[in-house]
């Protein structure tokens, strides 16, 4: 079961790799990571989508609290959150192919940041299942270079 681990830590050298390092000891994979500073520069939130079962995930969630720079670990469900990634995609795409991609483009909302002789630059943003989609649709073309974040959170506030 996947889970997003939301993190609140001291913004300091060395945090993500505390955090890290407690799913290398446990022999555990991150699915995505992503971290930023708050409204307070001070503090960084960090967004960890992991796979696990309840037992793991509570023992991820007192480890984690053990660590100095640790703040706070809240658990958001993804059934009651929005969460996002960004995308940068470089595909191929000459003159015979060119109207297609960007048709797929148009239909994800995405933006064309760079079109070149025999490519297209493109940047689109949505959950990890819409990302997956674009993907799917684009290797028929040739992904030449691609770049994502990590996936970020925040739980609706009133969960009924």
């Amino acid at each position: 079961m996947k889970h997003i681990l939301s993190i609140t830590v001291h913004n300091r050298p060395g945090v993500m790799s505390q955090v890290s390092g407690l799913f290398t000891r446990r022999a555990f994979n991150i699915d995505s990571i992503a971290v930023g500073t708050t409204e307070d520069p001070a503090i960084s939130s960090m967004t960890i989508v992991m796979k696990g079962d309840e037992t793991e995930l509570a023992q991820f969630e007192s480890q984690m609290l053990k660590l100095a720079d640790v703040i706070q670990v809240r658990v958001i469900p993804f059934h009651s959150s929005v969460t996002r990634e960004i995308m940068l995609v470089r595909v191929k795409a000459g003159i015979q192919d060119r109207a297609d991609v960007l048709a797929i483009v148009d239909v994800f909302e995405g933006n064309i940041l760079e079109i070149a002789a025999e490519s297209i630059l493109i940047e689109v943003f949505g959950n990890n299942r819409r990302i997956k989609s674009m993907i799917q649709l684009l290797n028929q073309y040739g992904i030449i270079d691609m770049a994502r974040t990590g996936q970020i959170a925040l739980a609706f506030e009133n969960d009924d």
